[in-house]
């Protein structure tokens, strides 16, 4: 009797295809996305938070020169000369500002540098198939490319169904925006090229090969452990046999591990 398998196997996979999650995104989520994206944000626009760490640089300014500073809980940093200051939610370019200012009190002309060194109080999320999973810190910098790149020479990520979730704030309601990377690749067009936000979740899906082994895999998880307990102990078994017969210093080849014995365990192998 001939036995038909494709069919089902076909059927599961489409149905893979279908179940996971994406959907074309609404015209107003990809224009929210893209005004998002013009906004200017960068390294000298990104506002300090708690703990982030800054590095000051003053030349003429011994007392504070090459000094590092965590933000603490009270939003403040220390310093000698000038003591407690209040920085946070500031711009590394206002920080050295203010510096400047306090300092005008003791110096001619003071010259003060400020940049950002520990992005410690943003965070944006990656999950899915992508590589590095989990939260990252957030620099005022990171775009989708950026989180997405790694993960294309992996043959579980789904790359061209790419979903970005921007979580609600203040009358602005939840975003989401599903984003061709690899199309982007390909053409060179990096007009989706989001710019993420603070708390942005980034969902690389897997494939719907990827998507069916992760469920074979799951409903045999239960299976392997007593499987391996059931064979493991005749394995060693076996294993112990061949070297006491072979003991005497006669190699062996231990069948189906490719290892050969040798004169007992100090013969080499």
């Amino acid at each position: 009797m001939r036995i038909k398998t494709a069919r089902p196997i076909t059927t599961l996979l489409l149905f893979a295809a279908v179940s996971l999650p994406g959907c074309a995104p609404k015209r107003a989520d990809v224009l929210h996305f893209l005004r998002e994206r013009e906004h200017q944000v960068s390294a000298t626009e990104y506002r300090v938070g708690i703990p982030d760490e800054i590095a000051i640089s003053a030349p003429r300014i011994l007392e504070i020169d090459g000094e590092d500073s965590i933000i603490r809980p009270d939003g403040k940093i220390n310093l000698r000369l000038l003591g407690d200051i209040k920085i946070v939610g500031m711009t590394a370019r206002e920080i050295a500002a203010k510096l400047e200012v306090l300092l005008s009190r003791y110096y001619v002309d003071p010259k003060v540098t400020v940049r950002v060194t520990g992005y410690n109080s943003k965070k944006y999320y990656v999950y899915g198939k992508a590589a590095g999973i989990g939260a990252r810190p957030y620099t005022g910098r990171d775009t989708l490319l950026d989180v997405v790149l790694p993960s294309t020479s992996s043959l579980a990520a789904w790359t061209s169904k790419v979903r970005v979730i921007r979580p609600s704030h203040g009358d602005t309601p939840v975003r989401e925006i599903q984003v061709d990377v690899e199309k982007m690749l390909a053409s060179g067009d990096w007009s989706h090229n989001i710019l993420l936000e603070p708390n942005d979740i980034v969902y690389v899906p897997p494939t719907p090969g990827a998507w069916l082994a992760d469920k074979v895999r799951a409903v045999l998880m239960p299976v392997i452990p007593a499987a391996q307990a059931y064979v493991a102990p005749a394995y060693f078994r076996d294993l112990s046999d061949v070297y006491n017969r072979n003991g005497s210093g006669n190699s062996a080849f231990v069948s189906g591990t490719g290892f050969g014995f040798g004169g007992g365990f100090g013969g080499g192998y």
